[in-house]
Parts: C-alpha cells; sequence; structure tokens
C-alpha cells in the first residue's frame, strides 16, 4: 500500500516516521518544505504539493493546524481531491470542526474519494513512540481498510461512528484535559504555597483517584515553572473552541472550559502560545503570589 503523508509539524513527523517504521512506501509534503527533511533521510520520497503526494497513494492522512488549513490541503487548487484516484482513502488526523468534516467528506465522495476522520489523543511522546489513541469516524469497512495503518501509529484505536464522530470525540477528550490540566495545576500550587514539596505530594497522590497522564508527566512543569513543548497552548485553545461552537450547537454548558478557554486567551495574548498547555500553572502562580 502507497500511502501519502501531508503534514510535518510537531506531531506529524513522528507519525509518519512510524509509518515508514512499519514498511509502507511513504511519500511526504509540509508547507515549510525543510520539515520533510527529517522523514526524507529515512526513505520517504517528498512531493511538491499535496495534489502530486496523492497522485500515487491509495491512502492519504492530513495532519495539520485547524479547519482552514485542512479545506486547503484537501480541497485547495492543488488539493489532495485533485490528485487522488477514485477509490482513495483520505484520513484526516487533525482536530478540526466536526461539521466542516462532513462537508469535506462529501465534496471527496462526489469524486468516489473516501474519508475517515481520525483525530489523535497523546501529544508529541505519543507521536513518536506510536501510542497514540486515535478516534475515528466513518464508514466501517473503509476503517479496516485504514486499520493496519492507524495501527502503525497509534495503540488505542476505535470507530465511534459516522464520519464526524472522531471530532466530537476528540472534543470531549479536549474538555476533559481542560478540566484536568486545571485540577493539576491549582494542586501543585496550593502544594507549594503550603509548603510542601510538590513533587512529592505528586508521587504520592498518583496512586490514588487523582491519578493522571497529566498529573504524572507535566505535574513537575507547573511545580518547575517551565513549559517545554508537548501541546501548543494555542492549539489546545483551538480545540477548546471547537468544543465550545459544539456545546452551543447541542444547547449544553461546559463550566470549566469555558474558563480554561479565557485563562488560554491571556497566555496566548501575553505570548506563551507555543508553550506546553501546563502553561495553565503559570496564571495559577500568578494569581496565587507565586513567581
Amino acid at each position: 500500500m502507497q500511502i501519502a503523508f501531508i503534514g510535518l509539524g510537531t506531531m506529524g513527523v513522528g507519525m509518519a516516521l512510524n509509518i515508514l517504521k512499519a514498511g509502507y512506501a511513504l511519500t511526504v509534503h509540509n508547507r515549510t518544505r525543510d520539515r520533510e527533511a527529517a522523514v526524507v533521510e529515512q526513505g520517504a520520497r517528498a512531493a511538491a504539493s499535496p495534489m502530486e503526494a496523492a497522485s500515487d497513494a491509495d491512502l492519504v492522512i492530513t495532519c495539520v493546524s485547524d479547519t482552514p488549513d485542512v479545506e486547503a490541503v484537501i480541497l485547495g487548487e492543488k488539493g489532495v481531491i485533485n490528485g487522488a484516484r477514485p477509490g482513495t482513502i483520505v484520513v484526516d488526523m487533525s482536530t478540526i470542526s466536526p461539521a466542516a468534516t462532513r462537508t469535506i467528506a462529501d465534496d471527496l465522495a462526489k469524486k468516489d474519494i473516501h474519508m475517515l476522520d481520525a483525530p489523535v489523543s497523546g501529544g508529541s511522546e505519543g507521536a513518536q513512540k506510536g501510542t497514540l489513541a486515535i478516534m475515528a469516524g466513518g464508514d466501517k469497512a473503509i476503517f479496516q481498510r485504514a486499520l493496519p495503518v492507524l495501527e502503525s501509529m497509534g495503540k488505542t484505536i476505535t470507530l465511534l461512528g459516522p464520519i464526524g464522530a472522531g471530532q466530537v470525540t476528540k472534543a470531549i477528550n479536549q474538555t476533559i484535559l481542560a478540566a484536568t490540566y486545571l485540577g493539576v495545576a491549582e494542586g501543585m500550587v496550593l502544594g507549594l504555597k503550603a509548603g510542601l514539596d510538590s513533587k512529592q505530594v505528586a508521587q504520592a497522590i498518583g496512586g490514588g483517584a487523582a491519578g493522571s497522564w497529566v498529573l504524572d508527566n507535566r505535574a513537575g512543569n507547573m511545580v518547575d515553572n517551565d513549559y517545554p513543548l508537548g501541546f501548543r497552548v494555542r492549539l489546545h485553545h483551538k480545540d477548546l473552541n471547537i468544543a465550545l461552537e459544539a456545546a452551543r450547537e447541542l444547547g449544553i454548558t461546559l463550566l470549566s472550559t469555558a474558563l480554561v478557554e479565557q485563562l488560554e486567551s491571556g497566555l496566548i495574548g501575553r505570548g506563551y502560545g507555543d508553550e506546553d498547555v501546563s502553561a495553565i500553572a503559570r496564571t495559577i502562580r500568578e494569581l496565587s503570589g507565586i513567581k
């Protein structure tokens, strides 16, 4: 099976390298062309456009930042839709609007091109290790055809319903993560203010009901007030706005999501948008008088 991978950002490079390790022939394209080098050095072929990348592919994966980027990469003048053959599968692993996902799938279907939405969770670590959680939406038969490729990138891979269901599930994932990041940040700041060793506190509570991936992997950032990149604040902020848009459409209230969205807006406005999401603790520390 010939694979094309479009979008070699923080997540995409690791994902593409794992596809190569699984033995697939791979063509790659990235808007910033020098990002292709790390994957080309391992045996991939570079293409000048998404259209060219898709031209000989059986399965095309897109992993870019936002809804307009996906629309441009797939539906643009030099997009996948103008290069892919009938019967090709397009798997969008970006995190974008569920409504836009359904529209893109409809446009592809007019050319007999199939689509799955398959956003991921697990951060850059998961992308590198091939342990991502992949949340898919689309036709079951198409999902089964794509599954071996998805297995090269992820550990937990679930088909959740028709096209768009993966994006809704990712929105759920991000709302839960938002509350978790905020809770861990508040807990670590409480420990610091009380004069405790907050790293020791995190270890003590990690085996109980408060245990979480965020506590295990990001509490140290919050204690040290240092936020090396795992997943950017500005991208998580974009994801929360997708969740809040879905909530408005469904007539539900997401209190913690709305609060974290505002905290992240402040961080972005102060120039911290490219730090890890755990930088939420930066604001909690400042509000608590801890520098």
